[in-house]
């Protein structure tokens, strides 16, 4: 699989796993951390969320313009890992729930939040910089698809296990204190708490509450606080594992920092040699940098879109599935295990149909591939608003008002959409990086790698709109809103294809 590929992109891959760990750890858990421990409404925590998503791609323009200025890409790197380290352990240590003093506790957890979007600005752009290097040889050049793809597939190895392992040491926590899991209850105790249940939730919180406990509960407020503090201290170990995957991944990249490139010697063997590398012109420059920066606009809508898994996806997964596949029950957070999986196993597929058509001279380029996926993309929500329809599922409010929603679809639902959903991830992230990586004037690799991960940003730092939809309008509709931004992207890159295709020659 890696017989004509650099020797150093094993290692980088493997680097990296530690990363996707953490971030889809964040993407499993986080809103549903952040509503557990601090009671906040689904469009609340969904400003919390897209900012701190926002934080982790457009930070990577400050860690490109860092390596690009020191050409010290190996040490910054280096210092993203630990940093990254540094925010989860904030997030980790377990603080009193509920929270006497929320202003404090969640300034707290959103310093944490900053201090792991740092490290990853200074990590990620980085070593995606460092694989795009190693093609630069021409012994390699022609595999760089192909290259990044298999970077995308190996990195989302650990990506597969993080959400189970948060999920499983919540749920032991859980077991060790005496308790079941229950998706409905922690909004529950909060509205108990507060004394905002209406007499429909609040039978409904007796009857769930004496579920998990195994026996009648008479009182209900002793429980509520018991149980939040359980059920999110088990959330704060989950983060501590975070923690662990950020160790392995230093060591491996140390181990193998000598198979990476120096860009810094690079640049020392082109001044030593005879005939100096002919420099892009100015006019080439400026098209290049257009053309990326086109792309980099038009990708803003598919991230708003695809991000939305750990966001309106994930709440339902919480509040409109059914937690039970084939007899045996399942979390809503373990959905998220879906994606990564999806993208280690339809990766291999994905390059076997991009090779058939390169040896028939018929392989769609980069920039079509990347439009491709974004229909793709559209079709997955186009699943959704069509099942969501047609189930009449109830309104946001609703549920509240009931306590839990009173129809659910099967997870078959989620299943299809994220598979759909990886599909169209695997045309356009690891290729929108290639592209990246063969558009970018030498000089600017690092800070237009940043580019690609700000425009990510700025698609992130929408998704709050998707959580303020959700409870306001009919989930269907949520849905049809991410298909028209999604069919946006596929006709607006399509448009453009022509001459996207004659810069990347």
């Amino acid at each position: 699989m890696f017989k004509n590929h650099p020797k150093g992109l094993l290692a980088a891959a493997l680097a990296n796993m530690g990363e996707r760990f953490g971030f889809y750890t964040m993407m499993a858990i986080l809103v549903l951390f952040l509503q557990a421990k601090y009671g906040l409404n689904g469009t609340n925590a969904g400003y919390i969320y897209s900012t701190f998503y926002f934080s982790i791609y457009i930070l990577a323009l400050v860690g490109g313009v860092i390596a690009d200025k020191t050409r010290n890409f190996k040490g910054t790197i280096m210092a993203g890992i630990l940093l990254m380290a540094l925010g989860y352990l904030l997030i980790a240590i377990p603080t009193p729930t509920p929270v006497s003093n929320v202003p404090l506790f969640l300034t707290i957890t959103c310093v944490g939040l900053f201090v792991i979007a740092f490290g990853n600005g200074l990590f990620k752009g980085n070593l995606q910089a460092l694989v795009g290097q190693m093609y630069d040889n021409e012994k390699y050049s022609k595999m760089r698809d192909s290259g990044f793809s298999l970077f995308y597939m190996f990195i989302n190895v650990g990506a597969i296990f993080a959400p189970m392992l948060a999920v499983g040491i919540r749920n032991w926590w859980l077991r060790q204190c005496g308790f079941a899991y229950n998706a409905d209850l922690p909004a529950l105790c909060h509205g108990q708490l507060e004394g905002t249940l209406t007499p429909e939730a609040s039978e409904t919180f007796s009857r769930l509450a004496a579920e998990v406990s195994g026996q009648p509960v008479t009182d209900m407020a002793a429980f509520a606080n018991e149980y939040l503090s359980v059920f999110v201290t088990g959330f704060h170990y989950a983060f501590g594992a975070a923690i662990g995957a950020m160790a392995i991944s230093l060591l491996i990249y140390l181990w193998n920092k000598k198979n990476f490139p120096d860009p810094s010697q690079k640049a020392a063997t082109r001044a030593n040699k005879q005939a100096p590398e002919v420099e892009m012109s100015a006019a080439e420059v400026r098209q290049r940098l257009l053309a990326l920066f086109a792309v980099f606009g038009v990708v803003i809508f598919f991230w708003f879109s695809f991000h939305q898994n750990g966001l309106t996806l994930t709440y339902f997964a919480k509040e409109y599935t059914e937690l039970n596949l084939f007899g045996m029950d399942i979390t809503a957070e373990l959905f998220q295990s879906l994606n990564p999986f999806f993208v280690v196993f339809l990766t291999p597929l994905v390059m076997a149909i991009f090779e058939w058509q390169r040896k028939r001279g018929a392989e769609p380029s980069t920039p079509k591939k990347i439009a491709i996926g974004m229909g793709i993309a559209a079709t997955a929500f186009l699943v959704m608003t069509i099942v969501s329809y047609f189930s009449n599922l109830p309104l946001h409010k609703d549920i509240i008002a009931a306590g839990t929603s009173p129809v659910k679809v099967t997870p078959l639902l989620l299943i299809v959409t994220y598979f759909i959903l990886t599909v169209a991830e695997l045309y356009i992230s690891p290729l929108g990086i290639s592209f990246v990586s063969k558009v970018a004037p030498p000089k600017y690799q690092g800070i237009m790698q940043g580019g690609w991960l700000g425009a990510t940003a700025l698609g992130n730092q929408l998704l709050v709109i998707g959580a303020v939809l959700y409870e306001s309008i009919p989930i269907w509709m949520t849905w049809g809103v991410f298909v028209l931004a999604c069919c946006i992207s596929m006709f607006t890159m399509l448009a453009m294809l022509k001459w996207l295709e004659r810069v990347a020659k």
